[in-house]
């Protein structure tokens, strides 16, 4: 009889706190376990590309100030988060500088959804942001060509031919549906 050298493996845990420190590329810490964020496509990154531009390019001739991220490391009430786009006040980047991850949500966010994102998934996690300091979302849909903005008070559905604008958040910007999902 041949008995068995291999050891049981033991997955080293990572808590909430290890990731603030050393958020792993990519990875999202949700309920206790790293999720890779995947399914990103070409449309979803030219995408996130354009609204971080448009934001961005908002926010200097506005002169609201303040920062415009993508893939940016955050943690909520109970995860740690990578939103696609996100744009921190200047009120906020004075409190908090740059730290390897924002200790709240961003006060905006989007999410580009992916073709392999489920639609609960995606809501709950835009709920998630509002109850940790977020206060507008953007969740964008390049299929259906539909952007919900979702606030504390209200949910607003733009669709094609529509001008989509922010509620709350880096007041004055609005965008075309057509043109941002071109």
């Amino acid at each position: 009889m041949i008995a068995s050298t291999l050891a049981p493996q033991i997955s080293e845990v990572f808590s909430l706190e290890d990731w603030m420190q050393n958020p792993p590329d990519r990875k999202e810490w949700v309920d206790g376990q790293l999720v890779e964020k995947n399914g990103m496509t070409l449309k979803h990154s030219r995408i996130q590309a354009k609204l971080s531009t448009y934001w961005r390019n908002y926010k200097d001739s506005s002169g609201q100030g303040g920062e415009v991220y993508t893939e940016v490391p955050c943690r909520t009430n109970k995860q740690g988060r990578y939103p696609d786009v996100a744009y921190l006040t200047p009120e906020l980047l004075a409190q908090f500088g740059e730290p390897a991850v924002l200790p709240q949500s961003f006060p905006l966010i989007a999410e580009i959804v992916s073709p392999t994102d489920f639609a609960e998934e995606v809501i709950a996690k835009a709920q998630e942001y509002l109850q940790s300091g977020c206060h507008e979302v953007w969740l964008v849909f390049p299929d259906n060509r539909w952007i919900i903005v979702i606030t504390q008070n209200q949910r607003l559905v733009f669709i094609s031919d529509e001008v989509v604008s922010t509620q709350t958040v880096l007041q004055g910007f609005s965008v075309a549906v057509d043109e941002l999902l071109a």
